[in-house]
């Protein structure tokens, strides 16, 4: 009988993988908490929240129960004139918990079709006030998404090699890390203009880019300067939102607040998938029209499906629990401490932190590309102590389910240690 990798490498294609080359995939069985149960027996430490999603652990019961209470009432109905008590309830639970200026929800499914939205809500407000606006700026290295004006707004890459013909002009900003801040406000005072329409950031962390992190001052005083040119700010809370800050978004560590926000990924708790876009109520007003031309021509099958709302409310009961947020504030703590222990390594650089986000750079040979080879070095010898880390290019980093406990993450901590010291050799 052919194992379960063997099937798959029959009938799938996985994502960000050349299918050629890459090993065979790792087949998991059952998760708990912050294990993934592997076929052969095996556990591993999911010490990335199974692509930055997952919140409370995995299976999680409270949620698994939500989700078989909402599958007996209703699992889904169309969202264009209809609507459903999951889907209010969440917009009434979400809004207040925001930054105070945000006013609509506005539902999709991933966190791509998020920033989509939020770029078709800039382009179109311009344009129904009679005030067509074309140019977006937008950080270098940045990753909103892979669908197409997703990947317009992201730093042109290997990635989007292939697609860049198809996409639209965005003028690029180097992102304020620590010690460049003086020179990127410089250059955005020749950037902001009357015609920018929208700014687009991830606030404080940069994902996919190679988690770079920069401070809450650089970017008020950016998104200031644009205001002063009437920009839209979007803020890709994707990745950053439900706590990974160290707050519960990372725009609440900002005083000028975002006009747009994209959520998804933690929403649900990393049960199901769900966007999330919110505006403040002069972009909703300017859709507001007898002609029926400025209505917002978007939406998807699966808008508001009652069952990813249900589980996204369980998931807030969850992190809004005086407990979970002291789990955060715990993994916080224990993170600052090993980030202590990793600058005593020659190996080890630029270590940056921003709540339970803890990042660094293996240094090897100066390389430090995405496709640096000591990410497969990494990787494999992680997994080989049960540990599932997945570099960026030479950045490795923790953002473990806030279940995790004090154990596990020691665990991790070691097996990191361990690879320095192979790193050392």
């Amino acid at each position: 009988m052919n194992t379960l990798s063997q099937r798959d490498q029959a009938v799938i294609w996985h994502p960000f993988t050349q299918m050629q080359t890459a090993p065979a995939p790792i087949p998991v069985v059952r998760g708990e908490g912050s294990v993934l149960y592997l076929e052969d027996g095996r556990e591993m430490l999911d010490m990335i929240s199974s692509w930055w999603v997952n919140l409370h652990g995995h299976s999680h019961p409270y949620i698994a129960d939500r989700v078989a209470a909402q599958l007996r009432t209703l699992e889904h109905t169309i969202f264009a004139d209809f609507t459903h008590e999951p889907a209010v309830q969440l917009a009434e639970r979400l809004l207040p918990i925001l930054p105070t200026n945000q006013r609509r929800i506005f539902y999709s499914d991933n966190g791509s079709t998020a920033v989509e939205v939020a770029l078709k809500m800039a382009f179109q407000y311009w344009h129904n006030i009679g005030q067509p606006r074309l140019k977006v700026v937008a950080f270098e290295d940045a990753y909103h998404g892979d669908t197409f004006g997703a990947m317009a707004v992201g730093g042109r890459s290997a990635f989007t090699a292939p697609f860049a013909p198809f996409l639209f002009n965005v003028t690029y900003l180097p992102v304020p890390v620590p010690g460049r801040e003086a020179e990127v406000l410089e250059l955005a005072q020749t950037l902001f203009t009357d015609e920018v329409a929208a700014f687009i950031v991830e606030p404080l962390v940069q994902g996919a880019g190679g988690m770079n992190m920069y401070e809450p001052a650089a970017l008020n005083e950016l998104f200031a300067l644009a205001r002063t040119h009437g920009t839209l700010l979007i803020a890709d809370e994707v990745m950053t939102g439900f706590g990974r800050t160290g707050k519960l978004f990372a725009s609440h560590y900002l005083t000028e607040q975002p006009d747009l926000m994209c959520l998804s990924k933690g929403i649900t708790g990393g049960t199901m998938a769900l966007g999330v876009t919110t505006c403040t109520a002069a972009i909703y007003d300017a859709f507001l029209s007898t002609d029926k031309m400025k209505t917002l021509f978007h939406g998807h099958s699966f808008t508001a499906n009652p069952i990813a709302c249900a589980a996204a409310l369980a998931s807030m009961d969850l992190l809004l629990d005086e407990d979970r947020l002291a789990d955060i504030q715990r993994i916080i703590t224990r993170h600052t401490a090993f980030a202590d222990r990793l600058r005593q390594s020659p190996v080890v650089g630029n270590i940056r932190q921003r709540g339970t986000l803890l990042a660094f750079d293996l240094i090897t040979n100066g390389q430090t590309s995405y496709f640096n080879n000591i990410r497969d070095v990494a990787y494999q010898f992680l997994l080989e102590k049960g540990v599932l880390m997945r570099p960026l290019g030479n950045v490795l980093y923790f953002m473990p389910p806030y279940c995790t406990t004090n154990t596990q993450l020691q665990v991790a901590y070691d097996a990191v240690l361990a690879l320095l010291t192979k790193l050392e050799d």
